[in-house]
C-alpha cells in the first residue's frame, strides 16, 4: 500500500544499513568480493643497504680487519679494503626483491688516500656466486667509472639504468682497477630505490 511504501522509504532514509542488497560492481545483490586493488611499489627511495640479506652478502679478496659489513656503519675511517691486491668483488644479496635507482659509493677515510679509491666498477644484477675466476667473462648490466668527486660526501649517488634494476634481487659489484695503490679502500656503500609490490594470495582466497 502506499502507507506501507512510504514508510519503508522512510526506514531507508534513516537506516541505510536495513535497506536491501547493495549493488555490487557488477550490478548483482549478494555477489563475491571485489578482488583486492593491485600492491602498490614503495612510495619514497629508501636507502636499500637496510634490507640486506646479511647471511647471504659476500666478498672476496676482503682485509679481514676492514671487512664488508663496515660499509653499512658510517664511519669512513673503518670502511673496507682489499687484500692481495686492488681488486675486490662485493656480492648483495636483499630479503625482498627491490628496484634500484641509484648507488653511492664514499671516499675511504674521508679522502686521505685517494689512490686507493676504487674506479672502475662493473654492476651485475641477479648473479651468485661469481668468483676472479669467472666475472670477467660474464657482460656486467652497467659499468661505472668514478672519480674522486664522485666519492666525496657531498657529491649525489650516480644513476643507474633504471629500466634494467627493476626487479633485483642481489647486486654483485666487481671493482676492477682504482687510482694507483696496491690496494682498494672505500669508506662506506648506499644503495637507492623501492621495494617491489607483491600480491598477498591470501586475499583472493576471501572470495567465493
Amino acid at each position: 500500500s502506499p502507507a506501507t511504501k512510504q514508510l519503508s522509504q522512510i526506514i531507508s532514509t534513516m537506516f541505510p544499513s536495513l535497506g536491501g542488497a547493495t549493488p555490487t560492481a557488477n550490478g548483482g545483490p549478494g555477489a563475491a568480493a571485489a578482488e583486492p586493488a593491485p600492491a602498490k611499489d614503495g612510495e619514497g627511495l629508501i636507502n636499500l643497504c637496510d634490507m640486506l640479506d646479511k647471511p647471504m652478502c659476500y666478498a672476496r679478496n676482503e682485509n679481514t680487519s676492514y671487512p664488508l659489513g663496515n660499509l653499512f656503519i658510517g664511519d669512513s675511517r673503518l670502511g673496507m679494503q682489499s687484500d692481495a691486491d686492488e681488486q675486490l668483488i662485493i656480492h648483495l644479496t636483499f630479503q625482498e626483491f627491490v628496484k634500484v635507482k641509484s648507488i653511492k659509493f664514499s671516499e675511504w677515510n674521508m679522502g686521505s688516500n685517494p689512490d686507493m679509491n676504487p674506479v672502475n666498477v662493473h654492476i651485475h644484477i641477479n648473479r651468485n656466486n661469481l668468483g676472479f675466476e669467472d666475472i670477467e667473462d660474464v657482460d656486467p648490466a652497467q659499468t661505472i667509472t668514478l672519480t674522486a668527486a664522485d666519492l666525496q660526501d657531498v657529491s649525489d649517488a650516480i644513476d643507474l639504468y633504471y629500466v634494467k634494476f627493476q626487479r633485483v634481487k642481489s647486486l654483485t659489484f666487481f671493482i676492477e682497477d682504482n687510482a694507483g695503490a696496491d690496494i682498494t679502500a672505500i669508506g662506506g656503500l648506499q644503495i637507492m630505490g623501492r621495494t617491489v609490490a607483491t600480491t598477498n594470495m591470501n586475499d583472493f582466497k576471501k572470495q567465493g
